[in-house]
């Protein structure tokens, strides 16, 4: 992973699903690499164009629940309204929760490129300070 002044995600292999890392300098930009980390591993969606701007607020919990609910999120708006979220803008909400801008277009317009994610999974799942470079980083596994 990169140095607590950058930001990123990959896909690591995994047994028959799919395990994400992210990592930022901070815990709202990690968990909005991890959505972009997330609909990477399924969709290229170069050439869909935004439709609109959804919202979701999170309220305060641990940094665990408020990863997993905003990636629940993207799961939820691609199987339910055919949305593929194309950005995240992540900021602390009052409280400690999260205020998420969710950027959507058309999932139809999207080019498949992997398993399509059906839940996020709590085994193994890490989130908070790394130690080793002061940013925050994430390991989530999403079941496909």
């Amino acid at each position: 992973m990169d140095g607590a002044g950058r930001s990123g995600h990959r896909g690591v292999p995994h047994t028959a699903d799919l395990r994400i890392e992210a990592w930022a300098p901070d815990r709202e930009r990690c968990v909005a690499e991890a959505v972009l980390g997330l609909v990477e591993s399924f969709a290229d969606t170069t050439g869909v164009r935004p439709s609109r701007t959804a919202s979701l607020d999170v309220p305060p919990g641990t940094d665990a629940d408020l990863l997993v609910t905003v990636l629940d999120e993207v799961i939820y708006r691609l199987e339910v309204g055919g949305e593929i979220v194309l950005g995240a803008e992540i900021t602390e909400a009052p409280g400690g929760g999260l205020a998420s801008r969710l950027e959507v277009g058309d999932a139809a317009e999207a080019t498949a490129v992997g398993a399509v994610p059906k839940a996020v999974s709590l085994h193994a799942l890490r989130f908070g300070v790394d130690p080793a470079t002061g940013g925050w980083s994430c390991a989530v596994t999403i079941d496909v």
